[in-house]
């Protein structure tokens, strides 16, 4: 087994193998120390071709290939979940039942088990069985409708929003909190974690200025966060780059206009007016279009005029401020997100790769005696 230090440190958590949420919420869970063994079937490969290393989700933790429709396999399995705190899965409703592996299979013998269930649609409802990806669990929750420029499709904005945000993390909330509960009453539960409940909870802040009169649903590219505001969007600069502009209270923005050369132009007086959007956006793009991306970060990085440059994937480690942070680390050449949040009581190690297959049955038993 890996021993991990973290403030999860001898939390047992068995996960079963699978894409996307769950194996994130695992490697969250991993990265602050909890013990996780990850069960994959006979001949499981990672997506798109990685080799395991590649496969970061997969980090700090052990892999156990189990024949779940086996006997032997399925009683191993049954086995490891009696002695952990937490189960995690990410199949369609019903495929863990049907496995024999349901919450009432496996509850019996481990009565405070949190079970964490992640699915896309959830557990119930009209669309429960339906196939689906990031994109789709999003565009129901009105959260994609509101990304991207008015006039266009809206883009996919990777797996981040419904996979990530509202799929892993509200898992990794819920099993924690659940595990709490269970430490406390000696009782464990279901917890059901949905990547489209999961966009919709993202969307909090947007469907309360809905309500409230301050932004307009209807117009996608048109409100104060999502690109209707020349004060809070990207622009491009004369060498291809971007800069990324945040200014939303007057006296970042009055800062901003004093350090572009535009602090006495009568077309930025009034931030807010939404007529006034348009010109400024055509002012602000000429502007930044006369310089390039690092003469820019010269002129802006040292004031509080909430700037920053957009960078690539291959430049983002390189970032001073990444750098001091140690945002990023390097493990077997393979440059990765550091684990998040930082702890320093209880500081959480290094991430290692996943390595599957290096662990048997005998070893976890005797680990988690």
């Amino acid at each position: 087994m890996l021993d991990r230090n973290g403030p999860l440190r001898g939390l047992r958590v068995v996960e079963m193998a699978g894409l996307g949420p769950a194996p994130f919420c695992a490697m969250m869970l991993a990265d602050m120390g909890a013990e996780v063994v990850r069960i994959a079937r006979p001949n499981q490969k990672p997506l798109f071709g990685l080799e395991q290393k590649h496969n970061l989700y997969d980090r700090s933790r052990r892999s156990l290939t189990l024949d779940l429709r086996a006997t032997k396999g399925l009683a191993q399995a049954k086995t490891l979940i009696s002695k952990a705190e937490i189960l995690i899965e990410g199949f369609r409703p019903g495929v863990m039942e049907r496995l024999g592996l349901g919450p009432d299979d496996v509850t019996p013998n481990n009565p405070k088990l949190v079970y964490g269930r992640m699915t896309g649609w959830g557990q119930n409802g009209p669309l429960m069985d339906r196939a689906g990806h990031d994109l789709n669990y999003m565009a129901i929750s009105g959260a994609l409708w509101s990304i991207g420029p008015k006039g266009s499709p809206p883009p996919p904005p990777q797996n981040i929003v419904a996979d990530l945000a509202g799929g892993g993390m509200m898992l990794l909330a819920g099993v924690l909190a659940a595990t709490m509960s269970a430490r406390t009453t000696g009782k464990g539960q279901v917890v059901d974690a949905c990547m489209s409940d999961g966009a919709a909870l993202m969307m909090t802040l947007q469907y309360g200025l809905n309500a409230g009169g301050a932004w307009e649903d209807n117009k996608r590219g048109g409100n104060v966060l999502n690109g209707g505001a020349a004060y809070y969007r990207c622009f491009e600069t004369s060498d291809g780059g971007y800069v990324a502009l945040g200014p939303i209270e007057p006296q970042f923005f009055a800062t901003l206009l004093e350090h572009i050369g535009l602090r006495d132009d009568s077309r930025f007086a009034q931030q807010y007016d939404p007529n006034a959007q348009e010109e400024m956006h055509k002012v602000l793009e000429t502007v930044f279009a006369s310089k390039t991306r690092h003469a820019w970060e010269n002129i802006l990085s040292e004031v509080d005029a909430c700037f920053a440059p957009v960078l690539s994937m291959t430049e983002a480690p390189q970032h001073p401020h990444n750098i001091s942070r140690q945002t990023f680390v390097e493990t077997d050449g393979i440059v990765q997100p550091a684990p998040v949040p930082r702890f320093v009581g209880t500081p959480s190690d290094e991430p290692t790769h996943g390595d599957a297959g290096l662990i048997n049955f005998e070893e976890i038993l005797e680990c988690w005696k």
